[in-house]
């Protein structure tokens, strides 16, 4: 085990704990299989976001059919009550989406089964769909409103609608068990067991040391972070580095020998991450 390198940032270093992600990387280490499953704490911490945002989603829904059976049937339409139902829905379903997102980075699905992962990974999507789309058609097919009022509130529901979809609902980098379990695995590798990485607030990515040039730059509130691989993507980061093999070796003080073993550990763990 190469000796840690000592640290050469001047911001400081603060140490996170996530809940339950602590025991992670040993977890990892001990198994005979390398396969990434979340604590009871993180598993709970999980189900309670997912808990707020189905019912996030449902009273989306359900002001849908108010509008849909109550609003729009009336002559004429009120237009003020329309328009804003339409709002309260948009954060509604992106209260629920953003929500959900932050559960899967806890409780990730498993790329093997195809069809969970992206329905996990994409149900804010869906779920905003089923709450706009029924409700613009038959906004457009109402027969209490005429042509202008069809377009102005049409349009802003179109509007609204592709934010909470698009912006808020789908999950263009979702997370998932083999991606954790890789990760988990390289760096364990290189230290020897030590599930520790490094990251600042507002950045996509963890790093290696907290001698990264990356990490010292000026930062949101000057401080650098370290925890494990699950706690850092429980703080909101999409994954490890892409340069981590050679900042591991500019700035992190390993040889070449370890970070080729730390990546044929990452590949070893990729070869077998069942799904629950």
């Amino acid at each position: 085990m190469t000796e840690e390198p000592k640290s050469r940032s001047k911001k400081k270093v603060v140490r996170i704990e996530a809940p339950g992600a602590a025991d992670e990387g040993a977890a990892a280490a001990k198994s005979d299989a390398p396969v990434w499953t979340p604590t009871a704490e993180a598993k709970g911490k999980s189900t309670q976001f997912r808990l707020i945002a189905w019912a996030g989603w449902i009273l989306a829904i359900a002001l849908e059919a108010v509008l849909i059976f109550w609003v729009l049937r009336q002559d004429p339409v009120n237009m003020w009550l329309l328009i804003g139902g339409i709002v309260v829905i948009g954060v509604l379903a992106s209260l629920g989406s953003w929500f959900w997102k932050k559960a899967n980075r806890l409780d990730p699905a498993a790329k093997k089964d195809a069809v969970r992962f992206f329905v996990q990974n994409q149900l804010g999507a869906i779920m905003s769909i089923i709450a706009f789309l029924p409700l613009i058609i038959l906004i457009f097919t109402n027969k209490n409103m005429d042509g202008k009022q069809k377009a102005l509130a049409g349009t802003i529901g179109i509007v609204i609608a592709a934010v909470a979809t698009f912006a808020f609902g789908a999950d263009y980098s979702p997370p998932s068990q083999e991606q954790y379990a890789e990760e988990t695995a390289a760096v364990t590798s290189l230290t020897g067991g030590q599930d520790l990485v490094y990251w600042v607030k507002g950045g996509s990515v963890f790093h290696l040391c907290e001698s990264v040039p990356d990490v010292n730059r000026e930062s949101q509130d000057g401080k650098i972070y370290q925890g494990t691989v699950a706690e850092a993507h429980a703080a909101g980061k999409e994954r490890l580095t892409k340069n981590w093999n050679s900042e591991a070796i500019k700035y992190c003080g390993y040889t070449q020998e370890q970070v080729d073993a730390a990546r044929s550990a990452m590949e070893a763990a990729s070869a077998d991450v069942p799904g629950e």
